[in-house]
């Protein structure tokens, strides 16, 4: 009786142990002389080592086993054996039968060291990589936890629209388009206005999606296209807001250690100390307390300055989990951020800062409720309030006190990795030099 061959994937492959399987996939790389190779085979689950001994093939499919070339696709059958030296996976399979499918010619990314330039301008490929291939994975991983926190605490999903007819944050940073009879709109750089209006008929509301920021910077944490959550939530104030901030990043982080702590140490040498560390309560500092500890660091910086890239990192230097800094100054925040009541100088606000050098992970804080003092500070911030009488609305008819934040995906991402730059976090990244591919 022939023995029945099961159709397997590599990450499926535990459930085959001494079980005759075929895997369909691409050759990622390959070792081994003589009568016996080494093939390391990817599938887009997982990466496996097939080891084809040459008594136990053909001679013709041995010799195409010896001259296949990298990301040739193939078709292999073979036996499975667990076995904890194996690489990968801990299980091989011992090829008794290759197919190949498709040949591949002058593959360009050898097994060298290539330049960031090059790898960027092959990113359709350089995904492919064990390293890329995994931090893309635990994106996947760290999209489903966002979206599993909230679902289970309360909050609808509701979806910001992506064009819009005027800006969130300042108008020096957005992407201008045309809509119909020659109306500007513009790439929306939040969601934040519109989930407004939705947590005031829903309570707690949060969308998740991408947003664009036409900054012309190249420094190492920023996109012009990212992905950004934002909960808003009704009868909420800034104190709501970081208890809400600390017990999400929580979750989320250990959520990615659960499914991924064996990725993120032995694929991509994450020290993962600090990152483990993450537990509330966090550390708080007051913006003033920030400035004078950044100024004792001996970093130039006076009240009323935002932090800069150099002052964030020092700062965060000096704690071993995420620090949230609150009350900064209000001329440097948006228009339509919450006053403090004792002194209006400062804004009712907090950024929470990734420990190692990463910056601001979460930025939010309360939201002015009040119809008369909004308006003055849209027209302080130079605001045609024709554009906002929606947004006016929502403060004329019900106004609650209310509160939320954002998260840019990818720095969190690139925080819980370890990753240099955070153009690696993001499947095709659209920065102030690169659109394509």
């Amino acid at each position: 009786m022939t023995e029945l061959i099961t159709i397997s994937t590599i990450s499926t492959i535990s459930n085959n142990q001494l079980k005759l399987v075929t895997l369909n996939g691409w050759l990622y790389n390959k070792r081994g002389s003589g009568k016996i190779l080494f093939l390391q085979i990817r599938d887009g689950t997982g990466f496996i080592q097939a080891i084809v001994n040459q008594n136990d093939v053909s001679s013709a499919e041995f010799e195409l086993a010896k001259h296949l070339s990298q990301e040739s696709s193939i078709s292999i059958t073979g036996t499975i054996n667990k076995d904890s030296r194996a690489p990968f996976c801990g299980h091989e399979i011992w090829v008794s039968q290759i197919e190949i499918i498709s040949h591949s010619q002058d593959y360009p990314i050898a097994k060298k060291s290539h330049g960031d330039a090059f790898l960027m301008s092959n990113r359709h490929l350089w995904m492919r990589s064990i390293k890329q291939h995994s931090i893309l994975k635990i994106r996947a991983s760290l999209i489903r936890a966002i979206r599993d926190y909230f679902d289970s605490h309360g909050f609808l999903l509701i979806d910001s629209p992506i064009f819009t007819p005027n800006a969130c944050e300042g108008t020096s940073t957005l992407f201008e388009t045309e809509w119909f009879n020659g109306q500007k709109v513009y790439l929306s750089q939040s969601g934040q206005l519109y989930q407004e209006a939705a947590c005031a008929a829903f309570g707690k509301t949060y969308c998740f999606g991408p947003v664009f920021r036409a900054e012309k910077s190249k420094t190492r944490r920023h996109l012009n296209e990212f992905w950004m959550v934002e909960p808003e939530a009704a009868f909420m104030d800034l104190e709501g807001t970081i208890q809400l901030a600390e017990d999400f990043l929580c979750y989320t982080v250990e959520r990615i250690l659960n499914i991924h702590e064996k990725d993120l140490t032995n694929i991509l040498e994450r020290d993962l100390t600090i990152v483990k560390n993450t537990r509330k309560p966090f550390p708080r500092i007051l913006y003033t307390d920030a400035c004078d500890k950044i100024a004792k660091l001996g970093l130039e910086i006076k009240t009323g300055d935002d932090f800069g890239s150099p002052h964030e990192t020092e700062l965060t230097k000096q704690y071993d989990k995420p620090l949230i800094v609150t009350h900064f100054p209000s001329k440097i925040k948006a228009f339509y951020m919450k006053k403090d009541e004792f002194n209006p100088d400062f804004a009712k606000c907090m950024d929470l800062l990734s420990p190692e050098g990463y910056g601001e992970i979460i930025g939010g804080g309360q939201r002015e409720n009040n119809e008369q003092t909004l308006m003055i500070e849209m027209q302080n911030h130079g605001l045609n309030l024709k554009d906002f009488e929606w947004f006016l609305d929502l403060r004329r008819y019900g106004s609650v006190p209310h509160s939320g934040f954002g998260m840019g995906l990818e720095r969190c991402l690139a925080w819980i990795c370890g990753l240099h730059h955070v153009r690696e976090t993001i499947p095709f990244a659209r920065t102030l030099d690169r659109m394509n591919p």
